[in-house]
Formats: C-alpha cells, structure tokens, sequence
C-alpha cells in the first residue's frame, strides 16, 4: 500500500486540476485492481505443508501416535492450525487450533458434513450409507441421527436407565470388594471396560444381553471391529489402485465379512427375541419398566422412510462401538491420574463423601448434582486424555475456502482433539492433570464441551457431534464418584509409578494394566 502511495502524492502536485482528477481516477483503480488481485491469489493458496515424497506423500512423518505427530507437524509447519498433508494419494486437512476448528466444525460445517469412504467400514457395516457414525451426508444420514437424537439419547431416555446403571455399578463393586477383601489387586482397566459394556449393553438389548454370555461376544466383536477400522487398509490411502490393491487387501476384507457375519447373528437373534418377547410383554418394557433400544428402534421403524432392519443393525453396532470403549477409556485415565495426584484423589473423595447422605450404601445419581470437582475432573480427563484423539474424518463435498485458502473438493479434514486440549493460546499449564480450571473461578470453568467452545470438542461439534454426550456422561460419572466413595486406592507393592505410555488405535489406550489396590472406605 505504501507505494502506492508515495507515487500518488508525487503525481498530485504540480499538475492540472483536471489532469489530477484523471490520475487520482487512475490511482484508484489501479489500487483496486491490486486489492482484487492480491485476494485471489490468497483464495487461491493451498494451507502450508511439510516437505513430501512422490508415492507415499506425507505418510513416512505420521508416526506411532499420529495425534502427537500430527500435532508437532502443526507446531512446526502451520501455526495457524491448518495443515495439508497428502496421505498417499488423497489430501488431508489437519486441523489443530481452535479457529481452525470453528472454521471447519461451524463456519463450514455444511461444507464438511460427509464422511470419506471407507472400504472396511462399509463391509462391516451393511453397505456406505447404513450407519450413523461412518455414513455419508444425505438423507439417510439425517433420518438415522433423527431418529436415534429423538428416541434413543434423549436427556429423559438417558434418565431412564438410572436404575440399570446402578444396578451395573453395583456389580462391579462387589467384584472390587471381593478383591479388597483378599488384599488383592484389581485390573482397574478390565474392570471398567466390562462395567461400559454391560451398560450399553443393557440399555441396547435389555435382560436378553446376558444370555448365553452375549455380553462377552459383544466386547469381542467390538474389539474386533476396532482393531478393523483402525487398521491401515491401502485402499483408503490409494482409492485410484483400488482394484489392484484390492487383492492384497483380501486377507482384511475376509476378516471384516467374518466379524460382520458374527455380528449380524448376534443382532438378528436378539432383534427377533425382541419381536417374540413384544407379543406377550405390554409395551416392549422389561421387568423394570425401561424399554430397550431394540424395543424402540422396532416400535418407530415405520416413522422414519427408508430405514430398513439392516440399518437397525447397522445403528446398534455403532451404539456398541461407540459407547463401551471410549467410556471405559476415560474412567481409567481418571484414575490414573488421579493415583498419579494424590492431592487430587483426596479433594475428589472428600466431595463425594461430603454429598452422599450419611449411610448411604453407594452413590446415586441424584447425589452428583453437587459435584462440581467430580465434573471436573471428568472434563480434565477429556481433555488431556480425549479417548478418540482423531475424530473420524469429516470430508469436503465441494472446492470451498476456509479462512484464506482454498480447499478442493475430496479433502478429508482431520480435527486433531488431542492438540485442541493442550493448545498453549487456550489452556494454562496445558500439559498438566488440573481439574480445578474447570471448578468456579478457574480459567477454564465457563468452557463447554458440548461443540460451543472449539478449543474442547472431544464429543466433536456440529452437525456430525457425537449423539451418544448425555448417555457417556452418566456411565462415567456415576462409576466415578462410587469408585471414590466406596473405596481407597494405592499402588501394588513395588510400583512407585504409573506408566501414561499410550497406544493407538480407533481409540487410544495406556499400554500397561492399570492395577490398583482397593482399600474398602469405612465413613466414620
């Protein structure tokens, strides 16, 4: 601009009136056609990328644990929180700072509303477009989250099962008693993922889940299907060589069908248990009066077009997958960090003891809503430890322009939760355990994580946000606060330390057991 400038008021002085007018008309112009030249070249340009290899692209830098790499990649390449990187052959928006995510999740969310495809997804899956998670922006998408928003993860549904979790929680702390009582240790880990899955359990199929052992097929074939969608399958990588790579993907896609065989014959005996056991219950409820998701899905499949009994299935296994693993995953950062804070393990449990009413077998859920710390802490944990670092990938559906720079169509947008969480322009001490910023009067505490403040999105934000916030929330703290009240915890003998070394998955988790110590709490 400054040029410019200094050439006008040069030309303005000993000219013409009239010859001043045409040059201050010339002048302007010209200062237009260089603004309007110097924004298309903006809109033109591509987000910074770090330097690549012809084939593989960028795919030598992503490392054990992508969502660290990924994020120093940011730190180094892009400070503005936007990154491209060509995996293979397809290009990937990296989005690691809250403006870039609001600019993705919010500003653009209709643009980045679709899934990429994925081919061990959708053979899981019954086809592209039958689950909510994995499936693509259209119709069905929207009647599938409509019917599960309204019907299945309503605040007043997940009030309803209450009683089943504590029931379930209940369960869990005699097998904990029984292992204090020997002066044994606990698998803190196994544990909890048994107590997440026999929670979703019970609220997707009701009394039917124990039945034959279901339950323990169920955790299976979850694994199962973690281990498939979060493998590396070159065909999402190389969609172009697609039928080359296709046959040395076959060993993965055999695997896939058989799981997804082992699931549709789990799913289609207790769907039909549901419809035989309907004709004699009044209702669809159980002997406590809840009606189970099947029992739901069934009775409003006629309100909703196009939703077949394969998407109910479909549907099912993203509940499944969705809500055992990354529930259980958050309990047990918890308590690791918690073990590794004394401190903080001791505030937490002078807050649950102190509003639980004296007596009280355990806590109940209608005891949490004066348990700001236990929320907290919660909040803290998914924060430092989101259980889906990499949220699944969003996809551009048309060229747009995101903050400057030009976005084609196809790009997969990878929002980086773990690097929002420890964001050094959000968060003080972001590489820290402090549940006390979320607490009244800290940094942190009017921060939502519920898609308002993008710099916390582990349940993700707009229109793709995870449906299942409300459901997760309950099972984690309730479990929480009874694990807190109920018992005192120390290390084995010989452990001065727990190992925070991770492993990455669909879901992360610690690579070492969490064994912990129960010590039963006697109030006084």
């Amino acid at each position: 601009m400054a040029p410019y400038a200094e050439v006008a008021y040069q030309l303005m002085h000993g000219t013409p009136l009239q010859l001043q007018a045409l040059l201050l008309l010339f002048f302007i112009l010209l200062l237009r056609l260089a603004t309007t030249t110097s924004s298309r070249n903006k809109a033109k340009r591509v987000p910074p990328s770090p330097p690549g290899f012809p084939v593989i692209g960028h795919l030598h830098l992503v490392g054990d644990l992508p969502h660290v790499s990924l994020c120093n990649l940011s730190r180094t390449h892009a400070p503005d929180g936007l990154m491209l990187l060509r995996l293979g052959a397809v290009p990937n928006l990296v989005v690691s700072s809250p403006r870039a995510a609001e600019a993705i999740m919010r500003t653009h969310d209709h643009m980045f509303a679709s899934r990429p495809p994925s081919k061990i997804a959708e053979v899981l899956l019954y086809g592209p477009s039958s689950d909510i998670a994995f499936s693509p922006y259209g119709e069905h998408w929207r009647q599938a989250r409509k019917l599960v928003t309204t019907h299945l993860l309503t605040v007043k549904k997940v009030q309803s099962y209450r009683i089943a979790r504590l029931q379930e929680v209940k369960q869990v702390l005699a097998r904990i008693s029984e292992a204090a009582a020997a002066s044994k240790s606990v698998d803190l880990g196994e544990t909890l993922n048994t107590y997440a899955n026999d929670v979703v359990c019970r609220a997707v199929s009701g009394k039917f889940f124990r039945a034959e052992g279901r339950n323990k097929l169920f955790r299976e074939l979850i694994e199962a299907n973690s281990a498939l969608v979060g493998g590396f399958n070159l065909e999402d990588y190389f969609p172009s060589l697609a039928k080359v790579l296709h046959l040395l993907n076959r060993f993965a896609c055999s695997s896939a069908k058989t799981v997804h065989k082992r699931w549709d014959e789990l799913l289609e005996a207790i769907i039909s248990d549901h419809e035989r056991n309907s004709m004699h219950q009044e209702n669809g409820t159980d002997d406590l009066g809840e009606s189970d998701f099947i029992d739901v899905l069934l009775a409003v499949q006629q309100e909703f077009r196009g939703i077949t009994r394969d998407h109910i299935k479909a549907i099912l296994m993203d509940m499944f997958a969705a809500g055992t693993d990354t529930s259980s995953l958050v309990l047990e950062f918890a308590m690791a960090e918690l073990m590794r804070n004394p401190k903080l393990m001791v505030k937490l449990q002078s807050e649950v003891r102190n509003n639980t009413p004296r007596g009280q077998e355990l806590v109940e859920e209608e005891n949490l809503s004066g348990m700001s710390y236990l929320k907290a802490v919660v909040k803290e944990t998914l924060r430092l430890h989101p259980p889906v670092p990499l949220l699944v990938p969003h996809l551009a559906m048309a060229d747009c322009e995101v903050d400057g720079y030009r976005i084609p169509a196809g790009t997969r947008a990878i929002i980086n939760s773990w690097a929002l969480g420890r964001y050094p322009g959000s968060w003080e001490k972001p590489e820290e355990f402090v549940p006390d910023r979320f607490v009244e009067g800290g940094a942190a505490a009017t921060v939502d994580l519920r898609g308002k403040d993008f710099q916390f999105v582990p349940f993700g934000a707009g229109r793709r946000i995870c449906p299942g916030l409300n459901f997760g929330l309950a099972t984690v703290e309730i479990m929480l606060a009874n694990l807190a009240y109920c018992f005192d915890w120390e290390l084995p003998d010989g452990v001065e330390d727990i190992d925070m070394t991770e492993v990455f998955g669909l879901t992360v988790h610690r690579k070492e057991k969490l064994m912990l110590v129960p010590k039963p709490h006697r109030a006084v």
